[in-house]
């Protein structure tokens, strides 16, 4: 009973570590794929994310187990892509463009459930730039009505979404990553007494 005892909490931290380990994997993925000079196509860097948050995630449920697992994988699974989008507000966007909004589309985004980010209105503006490029600009906010000019910064690789200049951030992203996280490390760290996954209480 105390190897089990010991079997099961060793799988307790292990899943724990996936916590850590997870977001800060996909943080630095993303990070390259959005900055590198020798970055991989959209295409492969999305593909590679997917299969790294899939098997971070699959490990997590597989070494917590039960409810815990399902539970704190959906969890880090959500601070995973709160990292993601972290490492897009982080990028650089060099060049810039004064741009005048042709039309301003709002429409409200669901929250994702419990603990997960609010609900959100997001703002689609069409725009009219130099060169055609940037087209499109989401945000939280409408940066101007429509027929007023707004300067934009943007990657001229198109890595990234362009941003109102001086707008990009990724502290908001950050928090919420760093809070899910928590929650799911406190999942994670959790046992029952008498469990036959996680053993019997630790002495």
């Amino acid at each position: 009973m105390a190897e089990e005892g010991r079997g099961g909490a060793a799988r307790r931290w292990a899943g724990v570590a996936t916590c850590a380990a997870g977001p800060a994997a996909l943080y630095g993925w993303a990070r390259w794929c959005f900055s590198a000079e020798a970055a991989p196509s959209g295409a492969l860097a999305l593909a590679g994310g997917a299969v790294l948050a899939a098997g971070v995630a699959v490990a997590h449920l597989l070494l917590v187990g039960g409810a815990r697992g399902v539970f704190g994988s959906l969890l880090l699974a959500l601070a995973m892509l709160a990292a993601v989008s972290a490492a897009d507000r982080a990028a650089a966007r060099p060049a810039t463009a004064d741009c005048t909004v042709r039309s301003v589309d709002s429409r409200n985004q669901g929250s994702f459930g419990e603990g997960a980010p609010p609900p959100r209105t997001l703002h689609r503006l069409t725009l009219d730039c130099p060169g055609g490029y940037p087209d499109v600009l989401e945000d939280d906010r409408i940066a101007a009505p429509a027929g007023e000019e707004v300067r934009v910064a943007y990657d001229p690789r198109r890595r990234v979404a362009p941003e109102v200049e001086g707008t990009a951030t990724p502290l908001v992203p950050a928090l919420w990553s760093g809070l899910l996280l928590a929650l799911a490390v406190l999942i994670a760290a959790s046992r029952r007494a008498g469990s036959v996954v996680d053993g019997p209480a630790d002495e």
